[in-house]
């Protein structure tokens, strides 16, 4: 078991797929002689050569139509999309192929393709690097998306993203990719999609959260624990389809929600664990449902990118919004 950082979580993963399934292959803008733009990819290209590492063009709408493309007769293509605020050619065939071909097929096709992206913000990059469109993309029926918070979901995740059946769209935090270690076993175990994983329990509130954001999350729920106050930590993990659940049984032992999360607040998923928690879990609320999220408007690179970002300090402050009630 070895001590692995996130980037590199995902590395291993992609071998291990690419070993157990001569069906799996990587396509994407630098994936192959150089290893992708963060490493994600090195190595694959020696390894497995390169009729299953691919380096394409710059054209993201060619690389989501190959996938598709390749999914349909039976491969399961891994197409890296070298970040997220180059994702939006890739639309039309997530929206209009990717998504329906089962149903468009009735069930005679499937496409179980995978698209990678680095996501969000926090590494200082220039614009267009920088987005969360995790809402927009999981407003598309058929789509799942999945978004890591640790090396070792990163891993297990992305070995489910691989052997499912309908397309995934795996968002991995940039800011994350090197943040932390932790050990992780290459032992081909995948995790489950469609659930959150509870990262902490407690009784008196419970925060809701993802992606690079699970760190603030975290860094509260102990400053809170200092004081006296317990709180429940939920990471999403597969915002679509949503483990709602999960969230509820919490709340309405906790009776207080906070959401964090890094892209704008207006129409964030955010907003839509609020309404799932007004409609199962309203009667049991002590306090209204309080958000922590980006602001609305493109994110301000490259000075003013950690007052946009929420911290543990306006994570905080929103937990004592919440606990003010009776």
């Amino acid at each position: 078991m070895d001590e692995l950082n996130l980037v590199q979580a995902v590395n291993r993963a992609l071998a291990r797929a690419m070993a157990d399934d001569p069906r799996v292959v990587v396509l994407g803008e630098d994936v192959g002689r150089d290893g992708g733009v963060f490493r994600a990819t090195d190595g694959l290209f020696a390894r497995f050569g390169e009729d299953r590492v691919i380096d394409t063009p710059l054209a993201e709408l060619a690389i989501a139509g190959v996938a598709v493309g390749m999914a349909a007769q039976g491969l399961r293509p891994v197409a890296e999309i070298q970040f997220t605020g180059f994702i939006y050619p890739t639309i039309d065939q997530l929206v209009n192929h990717a998504s329906r071909l089962r149903t468009r097929t009735r069930g005679r096709l499937a496409c179980p393709m995978v698209l990678r992206s680095p996501s969000g913000g926090g590494i200082h990059a220039p614009e267009h690097h920088s987005e969360s469109p995790e809402a927009m993309l999981a407003h598309i029926p058929g789509l799942r998306v999945v978004i890591p918070s640790s090396p070792r979901r990163a891993y297990g995740l992305l070995l489910a993203a691989i052997s499912d059946p309908d397309p995934v769209v795996f968002l991995e935090p940039t800011r994350l990719y090197r943040a932390v270690r932790e050990p992780v076993a290459d032992d081909g175990e995948a995790l489950p999609l469609d659930r959150c994983f509870v990262l902490r329990e407690g009784r008196d509130l419970t925060f809701v959260t993802w992606g690079a954001m699970v760190l603030e999350t975290m860094a509260a729920a102990e400053r809170l624990a200092g004081r006296g106050v317990e709180a429940t930590v939920i990471d999403l993990a597969t915002l679509h389809p949503l483990d709602h659940e999960t969230i509820v049984e919490s709340v309405r032992g906790t009776g207080r929600c906070v959401i964090v999360h890094e892209a704008p607040l207006s129409g964030g998923w955010g907003a839509e664990v609020a309404a799932r928690l007004a409609e199962h879990a309203l009667t049991a609320l002590l306090a209204p449902v309080v958000r922590v999220a980006g602001y609305d408007t493109v994110m301000p690179l490259p000075r003013l990118e950690a007052h946009y970002m929420p911290g543990v300090e306006r994570v905080l402050a929103a937990a004592e919004r919440v606990l003010e009630f009776a």
